[in-house]
C-alpha cells in the first residue's frame, strides 16, 4: 500500500494516475508518514471536504502553534510566510472574507468579459510569432507570457518591470511542493523579500499617483468600513500573480502535451472549434495542474469509520479526484466532448479560484489562436516533466508549425 503513492518517485511523476486508482481501492483515507498528512483520494470526499469549516486553510485564526501540536516555522523564512500568510488563499473568516470581497470587484463577469478583446489580440500576437519562427517553446513562447501579461495588466505593473515576476512566482511556489529542500526555501524567502520590496514602491507610487488598475482600485477600496493593510495589499498582489498564471501555464502546456498524444481527439478539435469550451475543462481534469490541496484539522472529525484528531493535515489529491470512476465514465480516456464534467481543478468552496472566469477566457484564446493560426502544430522533441508533485506541469514544450 506505501508503494502506490511515492510523490518524489519519477515514474510516478510521469503518470501518477494509475496509483491513484490504487489508492481509492484501498479506502476512503490513509495516513501518509512520509509527510505525516492524512490522504483523500476519492471526488465525494474530497468535495465534501473543501467545503468543511472544521477544516483550515490556516489555524492561527484560532491557535497558537504551541496549542495546535505544531513547530513554528524558522525565523530564516520569515519573509515567505510573512507573505504567504497574508493572502486569502491562507486565510480564514474574517479576514478571508473582508480580502475576498474586496478583490472579487475586480473579477465581477462583466469586468472579466471587458478584458477578453486584450486577451485574445495578446494570444493572436504571441501565437502569430510563434508561427513566423516555424516553432518553438510553446511555455516560453504562449503559455508563460499570455497569463503573466495578463495579470500583470490588472495590477498595474509596467512593463519594463514584468521580467522578474515569473522568477519570483517560481521561486515561491516552490514551497507549496511536498517537504521543500532548505535549497528551496532559500530561493522562495530571497523572492518573497525581493518582490515584496518591489510591490512597496509601487504601492507608494499609486499612493502618490493613482491608476486606473487594481492595485490603485485595493489602495483606494473602502467596503462597509473595510481596507487592506499594506502587507495584505503586498500579499494579495503575489497571490493573484502566482495563481492569476500559474495554472494557466501548465494548463496550457499540460493540455496541448496531452492533445499531442491523443491525435483522434486533437484531430476532433481542429475540425469543430466549438468544442474549445468543452475541451478545455476536460483537459484541466485529464491532467491536473495542482495535484493536491492541504487542509488542516481545526476540531477533530470522524471521517468514514476513521477519526484524524485536531491538528492533522489532510491532503485533498485533485488528480485523484479527477479520475474518479464513480463520478466520470471512463476517466482514463480524454473525451474533448465530455459534457457531465464535474472536475475539482478550481478548488470548492470559500477557496474556490477567484480567477477562474479569467483562466478560461486565456486558455480558450490561446488555443483558439492555436488552432486558427498553426493547424499543423505538432510536437517537436519529447518534453521532460519538472520534477514536481503538487504543481504538475513541464520543463517546456517543443513545437513545430509546417
Amino acid at each position: 500500500m506505501a508503494d502506490a503513492f511515492d510523490p518524489w518517485d519519477p515514474a510516478f511523476l510521469a503518470d501518477p494516475y494509475p496509483a491513484y486508482a490504487e489508492l481509492r481501492a484501498q479506502g476512503r483515507v490513509r495516513y501518509y508518514e512520509p509527510t505525516g498528512q492524512w490522504l483523500v483520494p476519492h471526488h465525494a470526499d474530497v468535495s465534501a471536504l473543501l467545503r468543511d469549516r472544521r477544516l483550515g486553510r490556516t489555524y492561527q485564526h484560532r491557535f497558537t502553534h504551541e496549542e495546535f501540536g505544531r513547530t513554528a516555522p524558522s525565523p530564516e523564512h520569515e519573509p515567505f510566510h510573512t507573505l504567504n500568510d497574508h493572502g486569502m488563499l491562507d486565510l480564514e473568516p474574517p479576514d478571508h472574507t473582508r480580502i475576498r470581497r474586496l478583490v472579487s470587484k475586480a473579477f465581477t463577469p462583466r469586468t472579466v468579459e471587458r478584458l477578453k478583446p486584450y486577451v485574445r489580440g495578446l494570444a493572436d500576437e504571441l501565437v502569430s510569432k510563434l508561427v513566423s519562427a516555424g516553432g518553438g517553446d510553446l511555455l516560453r513562447d504562449v503559455a508563460e507570457p499570455l497569463p503573466v501579461a495578463v495579470i500583470a495588466e490588472m495590477l498595474g505593473i509596467p512593463e519594463s518591470d514584468r521580467a522578474p515576476l515569473r522568477p519570483w512566482s517560481a521561486d515561491i511556489c516552490g514551497m507549496y511542493e511536498l517537504n521543500p529542500s532548505e535549497e528551496t526555501a532559500a530561493k522562495a524567502v530571497r523572492a518573497s523579500a525581493e518582490f515584496s520590496d518591489y510591490l512597496r514602491e509601487l504601492i507608494a507610487a499609486r499612493r502618490e499617483e493613482p491608476g486606473e488598475d487594481l492595485m490603485s482600485g485595493l489602495i483606494a477600496a473602502h467596503d462597509e468600513g473595510d481596507r487592506l493593510t499594506e502587507q495584505e495589499l503586498i500579499s494579495t498582489a503575489v497571490l493573484l500573480l502566482n495563481a492569476g498564471h500559474e495554472a494557466t501555464v501548465n494548463a496550457t502546456v499540460n493540455g496541448w502535451y496531452s492533445l499531442f498524444r491523443n491525435p483522434p481527439q486533437l484531430d476532433l478539435l481542429r475540425a469543430d472549434h466549438t468544442l474549445i469550451p468543452s475541451a478545455i475543462e476536460e483537459l484541466m481534469r485529464y491532467d491536473t495542474p495542482l495535484q493536491l490541496f492541504e487542509r488542516w484539522v481545526l476540531d477533530e472529525i470522524e471521517f468514514n469509520g476513521t477519526t484524524i484528531p485536531r491538528g492533522a493535515e489532510i491532503a485533498l489529491l485533485f488528480g485523484s479526484a479527477n479520475h474518479d470512476p464513480e463520478v466520470f465514465t471512463d476517466p482514463g480516456r480524454l473525451d474533448l466532448a465530455r459534457t457531465d464534467n464535474p472536475h475539482i481543478s478550481f478548488s470548492a468552496g470559500i477557496h474556490y479560484c477567484i480567477g477562474a472566469p479569467l483562466a478560461r477566457i486565456e486558455l480558450a484564446a490561446s488555443m483558439g489562436a492555436l488552432l486558427e493560426k498553426a493547424p499543423t502544430l505538432r510536437l517537436a522533441t519529447e518534453p521532460t516533466r519538472k520534477p514536481n508533485f503538487v504543481i504538475r506541469g513541464l520543463e517546456g514544450l517543443s513545437v513545430e508549425v509546417g
